[in-house]
């Protein structure tokens, strides 16, 4: 993992509240809440959590479908606020591409697979003429590990199977010479036989093209498979972070510890805890304070109903939000 002094990419205070019921309505959806999120170079970092929690709204934010409510994006230090221009906006679109849940969102039926790959050629790197698109195109196909990439291009989306169908999702974004990948729940649609093929495939960008990833997934073992981080998402809120296996190894916040024990371990013995989960649904829904999961924690305090906890470190690079645990970890 290499880092350098000004992240790739980094939010500060990260909000998206929706209206619910209209513009009138008095109710508010708390989709993300004052997230900070820290990518550097030539990483991958894994965004885990149930559905519903914020997932993909963050990746919609960072990829500019939505406008933050609060708070700011930086990419390479620089505020997307000043990214007014269509030139602007085009080439971070260009260096932040999104691979999609669902390889038909990316793909038109009715084209060949070259027509995508070609025309996001076409508006993102000017400077290649038609040869050079199609050379850009045959190049990015084998990098995603599909031969013969000549005719691959040549082929409709109903002629690949799902697997592949997804490699060229990840080959359209390659074509653009990306800096980061948002990548959406990308293998969540696919047997499970196949996934570890484009997970190996995200590692093999990062280590030949310096490609970083924001890898979103409700899977834990995907993300401890692939990832260099790990960030824990509950109800609009990160509750923990930090390296993947210290963070799966010793979790802090007790839905961390939820999602740890629902993991099958084989080498577990029959009568090991898995841990207590009240089934209580998130409340985003004008949730006010306190803690979010503190309906569903079987270690809650008053002090959870009444504060929200902050994001704190309770071990080197190791941080969670949770009150219980910071009353629990050493003082320094």
């Amino acid at each position: 993992m290499t880092t350098t002094a000004v992240p790739l990419l980094e939010t500060r205070g990260l909000t998206k509240h929706f209206k619910v019921g209209g513009n009138l309505a008095r109710k508010t959806l708390h989709a993300v809440d004052d997230a900070n999120i820290v990518i550097n170079a030539k990483e991958i970092v894994a965004l885990v959590g149930e559905s519903g929690s914020g997932k993909s709204t963050i990746a919609r934010l960072l990829a500019r479908v939505y406008k933050p409510t609060a708070g700011d994006i930086l990419y390479q230090g620089k505020s997307l606020r000043s990214m007014r221009s269509r030139k602007d906006s085009l080439a971070y679109r260009s260096d932040v591409p999104m691979v999609f849940q669902d390889p038909f969102s990316s793909l038109n039926p009715a084209y060949p697979v070259s027509h995508g790959i070609m025309r996001g050629l076409t508006l993102h790197r000017p400077e290649l003429n038609r040869s050079q698109r199609r050379e850009e195109a045959i190049r990015v196909i084998e990098t995603v590990g599909l031969r013969p990439a000549a005719g691959i291009l040549d082929r409709y989306p109903y002629e690949l199977s799902g697997g592949q169908r997804q490699r060229i999702g990840f080959a359209q974004a390659l074509a653009y010479k990306p800096t980061l990948i948002l990548a959406d729940e990308p293998v969540s649609m696919l047997d499970v036989s196949i996934r570890i093929g484009l997970l190996n495939v995200m590692a093999d960008l990062r280590e030949q093209e310096n490609v970083s990833f924001l890898y979103i997934t409700h899977d834990i073992a995907s993300a401890r498979y692939v990832s260099d981080r790990l960030m824990v998402m509950y109800a609009g809120h990160i509750v923990e972070s930090g390296p993947t296996e210290e963070v799966l190894a010793n979790p802090k916040h007790p839905y961390t510890q939820l999602l740890v024990s629902a993991v099958p371990d084989p080498r577990a013995p029959l009568a090991a805890d898995a841990g207590s989960d009240r089934g209580e649904p998130p409340r985003v829904i004008n949730p006010g304070p306190g803690c979010r999961f503190r309906w569903r924690c079987p270690v809650a305090i008053d002090r959870c109903a009444e504060v929200t906890p902050p994001l704190l470190d309770l071990a080197p690079a190791h941080a969670a939000a949770c009150h219980v645990a910071a009353a629990l970890a050493p003082t320094p």
